[in-house]
């Protein structure tokens, strides 16, 4: 795997913010196998922690392959895995008042000519190119279905009473699905996976001028930096990836 140790370079981090108990994010950063991964669990108390911590792990422990196509099979299967292994957690606590345990995904597997990002919810996968930032996914919210599918103003859909709440995440339903985004990668890109919590306390514009830093360290601590001087309310979790 020697050959992604020298076209990837990566950092990541996470933080609980100014407000919250608890860190319900896990991150992974295996620049060695080109596989990278942001997890925001949801549940209350220890259930979210548990859940993002438990994707982290399954895919940490996947045996590193050289076939991207394989290695994307992988981790789609761990959290197929996951996804089982959550809903069986849930049916054995039901009796708790908060039983509720998942968590969204965001990972991103790469090569040195191809990268798949594959993600459920509403953490996010951002690509700097030519000075120019894109939003690769796009959030698996009731917000954007009464957008995109029912065509609301975004103004009106932000009104509704559970505009935030979560259309996919892994252990929210007995089936997960997952939505994949495969494409070409060229010297210079970066890329970015980072939980609501920081594009909701940062600006694009202060996302696309940390991914156009001299190093993926220099954007995540410019990210963090802005993030938490203001309320950060949420958990803050980043990984940024420079091919």
């Amino acid at each position: 795997m020697q050959v992604l140790q020298s076209c990837w370079k990566s950092a990541a981090r996470t933080d609980r913010g100014k407000v919250r108990k608890r860190n319900e994010d896990s991150v992974l950063d295996q620049p060695e196998r080109g596989v990278w991964l942001v997890a925001d669990g949801m549940g209350g108390h220890q259930n979210g922690a548990l859940a993002s911590r438990l994707i982290v792990e399954e895919v940490a422990e996947l045996v590193p392959h050289d076939d991207l196509d394989q290695q994307v099979k992988q981790v789609r299967q761990a959290l197929h895995v996951v996804n089982r292994r959550l809903g069986y957690e849930v049916t054995v606590t039901a009796d708790q008042p908060d039983a509720v345990m998942g968590s969204t995904v965001v990972a991103l597997i790469g090569d040195q000519e191809r990268a798949v990002c594959l993600w459920a919810g509403d953490s996010r996968c951002y690509l700097w190119r030519n000075q120019r930032l894109y939003q690769l996914s796009r959030d698996h919210s009731l917000l954007q279905q009464l957008i995109h599918e029912d065509q609301m103003d975004p103004q009106e859909a932000a009104r509704h009473p559970s505009a935030n709440a979560l259309t996919r995440a892994v252990g929210a339903h007995e089936q997960l699905v997952l939505e994949i985004l495969e494409f070409s990668v060229q010297p210079g890109d970066t890329l970015l996976l980072c939980s609501d919590g920081l594009y909701q306390a940062v600006s694009a514009g202060s996302i696309s001028h940390a991914l156009g830093l001299i190093s993926p360290a220099a954007a995540v601590e410019y990210l963090f930096s802005h993030a938490l001087s203001g309320p950060a309310r949420d958990n803050i979790s980043a990984v940024v990836m420079r091919r």
